[in-house]
Order: C-alpha cells, then sequence, then structure tokens
C-alpha cells in the first residue's frame, strides 16, 4: 500500500469539513431562535427646570402673555390648577412643585406672573431668597425705593423694573428679617397683586 503525503493546508480543510453540522432534512422545522430581549420604549422626558431658567419673560419654556393651553404644551408635563370660571385669577403648577414653585399666575386666560416661594433658583438678574435688602439693592441698582410690607409687621417690598427694556417687573417680598421669602416677575397689574389670586 502507498502513502500519499497530504499538505497541511488540504488536511486541515478536510478535518474542518467533517466538523460542520450537517445541513436540515428538506421540510424538518428549523430549531427556535431566540427572541431578542424587548427593549423598554423610554418614557417621553418631563420638563424639568434648572436654576437660572427664571427670566423677564417667563420661566424656562413658559414665556409670559401665552394662553393657558399654550402654558400647558410649552411646560410638556401635567400642571395643576382650576380655571377661574368667570376669567378671573388663578394659579397652575407642577405636582412636584407644591411649595417652591414656579407658580404660574393666570388671568383673563393668560399668563401674566409666575411665583417662587422656596428654593435657591435665581430670579432675573441673580437675586435668591434669603438675601437681605443690601443685597438685593447692590445687585438692582433700578430698583424702586422699598416699601412696607400690607400684612408682614417689619416686612418690606422691593420693586424691580426689568432690565431688558420689557413690561415686566421683579418683586421681592422681605420679611420682617430683612430678609427675602419670595420673589415674583409678571406685568402690571398683577405681578404687584400682594394677596397673589385671594
Amino acid at each position: 500500500m502507498k502513502r500519499i503525503a497530504l499538505p497541511l493546508s488540504l488536511l486541515a480543510m478536510l478535518l474542518a469539513a467533517c466538523q460542520r453540522t450537517p445541513p436540515a432534512e428538506p421540510g424538518a422545522a428549523a430549531p427556535p431562535v431566540a427572541a431578542p430581549a424587548a427593549q423598554a420604549t423610554p418614557a417621553p422626558a418631563a420638563t424639568t427646570v434648572a436654576a437660572g431658567d427664571a427670566d423677564w419673560q417667563g420661566y424656562g419654556p413658559a414665556q409670559l402673555g401665552i394662553d393657558a393651553e399654550q402654558l400647558r404644551t410649552a411646560w410638556g408635563e401635567e400642571l395643576q390648577g382650576d380655571a377661574a370660571a368667570d376669567g378671573g385669577c388663578y394659579y397652575l403648577s407642577s405636582p412636584a412643585n407644591t411649595s417652591a414653585g414656579p407658580f404660574f399666575m393666570l388671568e383673563g386666560n393668560q399668563f401674566l406672573r409666575y411665583d417662587v416661594r422656596g428654593g435657591d433658583a435665581p430670579a432675573p438678574g441673580g437675586g435668591r431668597i434669603g438675601m437681605d435688602l443690601a443685597q438685593l439693592q447692590a445687585l438692582y441698582p433700578q430698583a424702586e425705593a422699598p416699601q412696607p410690607h400690607k400684612y408682614v409687621d417689619g416686612g418690606k417690598m422691593l420693586r424691580v423694573p426689568a432690565s431688558d427694556g420689557s413690561q415686566s417687573w421683579l418683586v421681592f417680598e422681605l420679611g420682617a428679617d430683612g430678609r427675602a421669602r419670595a420673589w415674583r416677575v409678571g406685568v402690571p397689574p398683577q405681578v404687584d397683586y400682594v394677596e397673589g389670586c385671594g
């Protein structure tokens, strides 16, 4: 018997061919293929308003002068509050911002003011809750002379005209301790409603 010498590369190919999986027989069911894991559909992103979103024209995507429907659409998340039946003053706010704000004041179905009553969000120009009168006056040299607060003994109101030429005003409420405890931006007369919609 004669021996035939095969090159190593040919020998490797023959061995590989012997180890292949045979094709399925005609008519045989193909083995089940694992389905890819279902991808979770991401929920639509809620509007997150960051510090610095307050300006003379509105708060983040909520711009003064728009109507209630436009405000809800622009804000991009649920806003709570009931419209006044007579077109009077009412507030809308996000359920997540129950104590600090912003709180959006509407009157005659128009967004005319927003209030911030807590937190550390800066007002247009940099004023913040907790600052004293001297700090605020240094930031806002255009501010009017402070006036006594209508309801807080020893409290003050500091009214600041917009620095961008718009009709908006910024109003700080200062407590008896001389520190800002709330601020709001809007157009007169709504920005001057001390009682809010009360």
